[in-house]
């Protein structure tokens, strides 16, 4: 099996990556894009495989491609962030060790999960540290940044890479991946259109039912948007939803970085005056609270979207359009939807929830703000008052 076999519906850019691999278009940095879910990482962890391959193909058998893959290739470095920017700091660490030679592989390879987290036009440090780095390569050394758009990444950097646009992958093609996986066909079929084509998302529907029961919880909202207490219980709802889904993983994962921290000081971290444990432990925490916040959103973030599906559902309802809906499964709430809007009220509850996701993630509107003002642009015409 290669490293590609995993890439749902991404032919057109894996035949561009092969070439490259072969030496057609190689150059030093590399912007691959696309929307939530499209893979984006994924294709640029198997290109680091196939770039780093003992066979030059990407067999995903030999040693190289192993090692890539389990992401522990010396010479292929993985950032990714759960904050919600990349400091500048980390950065130029990055980029000093960017100029070493490659120690067992072909290639020096930096792998930038969300470099739309390296600044912003009004606050570009971070992205400033890397772009001397692009501007001057070193040889041997290759830069491949993940986003969303391109115009999610400074300008400057865009435009000294070449740029990869992912394709969302379509139901047919994820519901054939998941039968393939060994997933019930008529769950896979669920899974592909709730998950609109996020590859992740899709998964997790299928094999955790309190995934499954959260998203239904959210795409029953819009049919029942009918008053201002009906309003205001909606986006409490989404605000408890995202909490709990994130304080789990939050807490598992808070307590490993502690336990680490205490296994790195020992015997230290028990006198009270270590100056230098203190600090750590004082830098940790804060990190941890950016980290629980940046789930929180990305959690409202997906659910959010979850929204949207709905809002769309109705729209094609009211304009006739063919095929199967995104909430097949909730189609009655959907002609709910549908009846009490027209199309251009559908289209203005679609801008709400996107102004919404701007005011949190752009902004750093409090969630709960967000979400009521949100809500209340979606309540239905006609609703209680």
């Amino acid at each position: 099996m290669t490293v590609w076999e995993d890439l749902v519906g991404q032919r057109p850019v894996i035949d561009l990556l092969q070439q490259a691999v072969a030496g057609h278009g190689m150059t030093h940095a590399w912007l691959f894009t696309g929307p939530p879910g499209s893979g984006r990482s994924n294709v640029a962890r198997a290109f680091a495989a196939a770039l780093q391959c003992e066979h030059g193909t990407g067999c995903g058998a030999c040693e190289a491609c192993r090692l890539v893959t389990s992401g522990s290739h010396p010479d292929v470095t993985l950032v990714r962030s759960e904050t919600t920017v990349l400091y500048v700091d980390d950065m130029r660490e990055l980029v000093q060790a960017s100029a070493k030679f490659p120690s067992i592989g072909r290639w020096q390879i930096i792998l930038v999960e969300d470099a739309d987290r390296l600044g912003t036009p009004e606050n570009p440090r971070t992205g400033n540290a890397l772009l001397k780095a692009i501007e001057e390569p070193t040889p041997r050394t290759l830069w491949l940044l993940c986003a969303p758009t391109r115009a999610d990444v400074l300008p400057t950097i865009a435009s000294r890479s070449r740029h990869v646009t992912l394709a969302t992958p379509t139901a047919p093609e994820v519901t054939d991946f998941l039968v393939r996986q060994g997933i019930e066909p008529t769950t896979a079929s669920f899974a592909a259109r709730a998950s609109q084509g996020h590859i992740g998302r899709a998964r997790a529907l299928c094999v955790d039912e309190d995934a499954r029961r959260r998203r239904r919880e959210v795409v029953s909202l819009p049919a029942r948007l009918t008053s201002i207490g009906a309003v205001m219980t909606a986006a409490t709802s989404l605000a408890e939803i995202a909490k709990e889904e994130t304080a789990a993983i939050t807490e598992q994962a808070e307590r490993r970085e502690l336990e680490s921290l205490q296994s790195i000081f020992g015997s230290e971290r028990k006198d009270t005056s270590s100056r230098a444990y203190r600090a750590a432990l004082s830098s940790l925490e804060k990190l941890q609270k950016q980290k629980a916040r940046r789930r929180v959103l990305d959690v409202i973030d997906r659910a959010l979207m979850d929204l949207v599906s709905v809002y769309r559902d109705a729209i094609a309802l009211r304009v006739g359009a063919p095929g199967d809906l995104v909430n097949e499964e909730i189609r009655g709430d959907v002609e709910s939807v549908a009846r009490a809007s027209s199309p251009e009220e559908l289209l203005r509850m679609i801008d709400a929830v996107f102004a919404a996701r701007e005011q949190m993630l752009e902004f750093n509107v409090p969630p709960q703000l967000a979400l009521e003002s949100m809500a209340t642009a979606l309540r239905l015409p006609g609703g209680r008052s």
